[in-house]
């Protein structure tokens, strides 16, 4: 069993790291993730085990390079409530939901990466516990938890 041109992995697996990494980092921060994702596993994917879940290990790669963003703008300069220049409105057309993306943001940042990690990635939450360090039911939990949230200040309607 031999493995895919890289071309065709980044076809098939690069809208849904993507949407991972938005769902994480939010719409501005996401590409840059996605293309540190892409670069990393470039350099790796000769070592890749041909029988591995592809887009599991690219998830657990943007996993990673969302916390290297996390930490790096841990490290950045403190956001002013005071904004010298504004972007044109209609300056990036591919940010949309940002009413979503808000409660989203407001998640604590474990229900957001599970949320992330299963519901736009697909992975199983056994896989998740893996990534993220856990067991499999504190994933389900994280999962739950951060569900009901969302229902509740997304305006879903009320939590069950």
């Amino acid at each position: 069993m031999s493995l895919k041109p890289f071309e065709e992995v980044v076809a098939e697996h690069g809208p849904t790291v993507l949407r991972v990494c938005r769902a994480v980092l939010g719409p501005h921060d996401a590409e840059d993730a996605w293309s540190e994702t892409f670069l990393a596993a470039l350099r790796a994917y000769p070592d890749l085990d041909p029988r591995a879940n592809t887009e599991a290990w690219l998830v657990t790669i943007a996993h990673r390079k969302a916390l290297d963003q996390h930490r790096a703008r841990a490290r950045g300069p403190v956001p002013t409530d005071h904004i010298t220049d504004t972007p044109a409105p209609d300056s990036d057309p591919h940010i949309h939901h940002d009413d979503l993306w808000d409660a989203l943001k407001a998640l604590p940042p474990k229900q957001r990466r599970v949320l992330a990690y299963h519901h736009v990635a697909g992975l199983p939450y056994a896989q998740i516990a893996r990534i993220l360090g856990g067991t499999e039911q504190a994933a389900r939990r994280a999962a739950a938890d951060g569900i009901k949230t969302l229902r509740t200040t997304h305006g879903k309607g009320t939590p069950r």
